[in-house]
């Protein structure tokens, strides 16, 4: 019936897995739940081991580091289950009929997608940016999403059915942060695959630091420019491309990108500070792709 994968880098993710396989045994299913941390060696890894002790659940913690990409790839090869659920090792459960809602919804559909939820409150003023921008940019009702269904698909909490997502896979040449959900959602809607969005959401747990994100910010930009300029990506999917192409064709990126540099300092004060602003990081990303 049902592998769950769970990709991990430095984080405990026992808490997890023991409400998750605690929910697969209340819904009398055949479940495994599959854990492997990408090479962090992490100290964490030992509360970690306890996921062994768990009926049809296994942590492995890699001696090499594969890349983000390759290690969900990873995972789903060792799947033994038509259904897959993609969860990120940093997510929090928070309804306890979570794995039945899924059961509940698959009829039908290819992939379904129950979102993602920031606390309501910011951990620490040095978590602002990224809690921002998940809060106000990324969390969005199952309504919104169906909008526009592949655009708003993430894969850190979602259900896909094993031979769908074997016909895409994550791109494996790119190794750095970011924007591997926007190529395999883009390919997914090459081969009209049926998506589903519906409200059973996780809360992201480990939110980076302004700085950290900053540095996965400027990693997913570069990673963004690159699909584009290889053509794996349609200009009309990111919203982000499209203002990047009229820029390009009107010759405007050439003067940002000599303004920008003027400026750069100015802005990263205040994404770093305890206030940030979005309008000015969304100014900073235009400018960082326009460099």
């Amino acid at each position: 019936m049902l592998s769950i994968l769970v990709p991990i880098y430095n984080y405990n993710v026992y808490p997890l897995v023991l409400e998750l396989h605690n929910q697969c045994k209340d819904c009398g299913i055949a479940f495994e739940i599959l854990c492997q941390d990408d090479a962090s060696q992490s100290s964490l890894n030992a509360f970690n081991e306890n996921v062994n002790a768990l009926s049809n659940c296994s942590f492995v913690s890699l001696k090499e580091n594969l890349a983000h990409r390759e290690n969900r790839n990873s995972l789903a090869e060792q799947a033994k289950f038509d259904y897959l659920l993609f969860i990120d090792g940093d997510s929090i459960i928070i309804h306890d009929n979570f794995i039945k809602k899924y059961i509940d919804n698959l009829q039908d559909f290819d992939i379904v997608y129950g979102g993602r939820l920031h606390p309501e409150k910011c951990p620490s003023d040095n978590q602002k940016l990224r809690w921002k921008y998940g809060r106000f940019i990324e969390d969005k009702s199952a309504e919104n999403r169906m909008k526009k269904p592949y655009q708003s698909l993430l894969f850190n909490n979602t259900f896909i059915k094993k031979e769908c997502f074997n016909k895409v896979k994550f791109d494996k040449d790119i190794k750095k942060y970011g924007h591997d959900d926007t190529q395999l959602s883009y390919q997914l809607s090459l081969l009209k695959s049926k998506i589903n969005h519906i409200e059973n959401p996780v809360e992201h747990g480990d939110i980076d630091t302004n700085l950290i994100y900053l540095k996965k910010t400027k990693e997913a930009l570069e990673n963004l420019i690159s699909l584009y300029e290889e053509e794996k990506i349609d200009i009309e999917f990111v919203r982000l491309i499209q203002l990047y192409h009229f820029l390009k064709r009107t010759k405007l990126s050439l003067l940002i990108s000599k303004l920008f540099p003027l400026f750069e300092n100015l802005l990263l004060k205040n994404l770093k500070g305890k206030n940030p602003n979005l309008l000015i990081f969304n100014i900073f990303r235009v400018g960082f792709i326009c460099k």
